[in-house]
C-alpha cells in the first residue's frame, strides 16, 4: 500500500541529499522514479535537484499551476513509476498536495516530499502546512544551530549577515541568504 511521505527540517539538514539517495536506492533495484522540483527554485539550474554535498541530477520542473496528478498519471500510463520524489515541497500549492494524495490513493504509487516547514518569519508554507495535515508518514531530519541545539527555524540574512525582519515569504537562496538556527536564537536575531 502506497503512502504520502513528508520529510521536513530547517535548511541545511540534507533533505536533497536524502532524496537523491532514495532515488539511487530505487534505481539500483531496477525501479523507476520520477523526480520533481518546483521551477521557482532554479539555484542548481532549471529542472535540477542539487545537494550542498555536490551531487545533483535532472528532475522535471513544475509550476504552481501544474496538475501533478495528471502529469504523474500520464507518465505512469506510458511507463510504470515506482516512486515519485519531490524536492522543495514547501512550494507546492494546497491543491497540488491533494493531487498527490490522488496519486497515492488511485495509482498506488508512493510519493515522498522533502521540504521546510516554515519561512524566515515563522509562518508555515502552504504546501508544508497541508502536508503536515494529510501525509501518511512524517519524518523530521535534524540539523544544528550555531549554539549546538537542534535548529528548527530558518533565519534570512542580508549581505552583511544581519537578520532580515520582513519581506516576501519566498526568497530563493542558500547559505548566502539563510542560516538554520534554534528558535531561541531565531527570536533573538529578529528581536521577538
Amino acid at each position: 500500500m502506497a503512502s504520502l511521505y513528508f520529510t521536513y527540517s530547517a535548511m541545511n539538514a540534507g533533505k536533497s541529499t536524502s532524496l537523491l539517495q532514495v532515488a539511487h536506492n530505487y534505481e539500483e533495484r531496477d525501479q523507476r522514479v520520477l523526480l520533481l522540483t518546483p521551477s521557482i527554485d532554479d539555484r542548481a539550474g532549471h529542472g535540477r535537484i542539487a545537494s550542498r554535498l555536490g551531487i545533483e541530477r535532472e528532475a522535471l520542473a513544475f509550476s504552481n499551476t501544474t496538475d501533478l496528478a495528471a502529469l504523474i498519471e500520464a507518465r505512469h500510463s506510458r511507463e510504470a513509476i515506482d516512486c515519485v520524489l519531490i524536492d522543495e515541497s514547501q512550494f507546492l500549492t494546497e491543491q497540488q498536495v491533494w493531487q498527490l494524495t490522488d496519486v497515492v490513493d488511485r495509482l498506488d504509487v508512493p510519493v515522498m516530499c522533502y521540504g521546510i516547514r516554515s519561512d524566515a518569519f515563522g509562518n508555515a508554507f502552504p504546501g508544508s502546512a497541508i502536508l503536515l495535515a494529510v501525509a501518511d508518514k512524517l519524518a523530521e531530519m535534524k540539523t544544528i544551530c550555531y549554539c549546538g541545539r537542534k535548529a528548527t527555524m530558518n533565519l534570512r540574512i542580508d549581505a552583511q549577515g544581519n537578520a532580515v525582519k520582513e519581506g516576501n515569504q519566498i526568497a530563493i537562496g542558500g547559505n548566502d541568504r539563510y542560516i538554520s538556527c534554534c528558535r531561541k536564537h531565531w527570536k533573538e536575531k529578529l528581536g521577538r
